[in-house]
């Protein structure tokens, strides 16, 4: 592996047939799977599994997160520790479901917290924040707070990872947002 752009720990298995972008780092007992697109300067963490995905660049994903087939994350994706995605609703053993996969996206710059759960078939909206331990059944708003089980919009989200006030202006990075009938737009 000294001849490829992205590390992986000798303990990681790369099969052929993944395309790994410049600049990734691929740690410890990671499994990646033929088929699997990991863009540019990602970090995977240790236990990592990669199926037949698409994971564009920048994306950081936390220990023991399993990528199933049918999961795309787009650019500057956080994935928290021990998160699970699904890619079957009905799941059991002595049934094969592969042709009933439902796949997930998940938008530019959203935020998946520790052992959140998401249920396949939905997207996860640009910048929104699912919080640890979340369950997810659905699709999620742009910039949207979700939390609890089920996951439930509790707030707004800057894109710079600040939660918004009520008047939806960042006292953080002073971004203004405007509400428009349940979903947010970015005005500044």
């Amino acid at each position: 592996m000294a001849d490829t752009p992205y590390f992986a720990h000798e303990s990681a298995y790369i099969d052929e047939g993944a395309e790994i972008g410049p600049g990734t780092k691929i740690w410890h007992f990671c499994h990646v799977m033929p088929g699997a697109r990991i863009g540019a300067r990602c970090v995977l963490g240790q236990n990592v599994y990669v199926g037949n995905v698409t994971i564009g660049d920048d994306c950081r994903i936390q220990n023991n997160v399993s990528l199933y087939d049918g999961v795309t994350l787009e650019d500057f994706v956080f994935c928290g520790p021990s998160l699970v995605f699904t890619n079957v609703l009905n799941p059991r053993a002595e049934i094969n479901r592969k042709g009933e996969y439902r796949p997930t996206r998940v938008r530019r710059g959203a935020t998946l917290g520790a052992n959140a759960t998401i249920v396949c078939g939905g997207t996860i909206g640009e910048y929104a924040f699912v919080a640890a331990g979340a369950v997810v059944r659905g699709d999620v708003p742009d910039f949207a707070l979700m939390a609890g089980v089920p996951a439930r919009r509790i707030g707004w989200m800057c894109r710079c990872g600040v939660r918004l006030p009520p008047e939806n202006r960042c006292r953080t990075c002073g971004a203004t947002y405007a509400d428009d009938g349940g979903r947010l737009k970015l005005l500044t």
